[in-house]
């Protein structure tokens, strides 16, 4: 059984930062390729930051030089560094896991509200 676990949504300030976690079970993780996409509320969910099994990093332009995406395989799990954030930042933060042969899969999301 395969499970996307993401932890570290919060309520934070502009210009805040948090960190957001996605431990995954069931797959084998060195395999896949990791991501973090968000969903704002009236929007389509976006791709915000991806690594590759390989440990290449893709951004969306919105969060370049303000978020960071790592990777730990000993732990199964993936990072995203956020700081000076923005209200526009505010949406539910989604872990993917993606192997073109073995499936794809996403985690049930953690609320990150940027307000003062």
């Amino acid at each position: 059984q395969v499970q996307l676990v993401e932890s570290g949504g919060d309520l934070v300030q502009p210009g805040g930062s948090l960190r957001l976690s996605c431990a995954a079970s069931g797959i084998i993780f060195r395999l896949y390729n990791m991501g973090w996409y968000r969903q704002a509320p009236g929007k389509q969910r976006e791709s915000v930051a991806t690594v590759g099994s390989n440990y290449q990093t893709t951004y969306v332009d919105s969060v370049k030089g303000r978020f960071t995406i790592s990777r730990d395989n000993a732990k199964n799990t993936v990072y995203l560094q956020m700081s000076s954030l923005k209200s526009e930042d505010t949406a539910v933060y989604y872990c993917h896991a993606f192997n073109s042969g073995r499936g794809n899969y996403w985690g049930q999301g953690t609320q990150v509200t940027v307000s003062s």
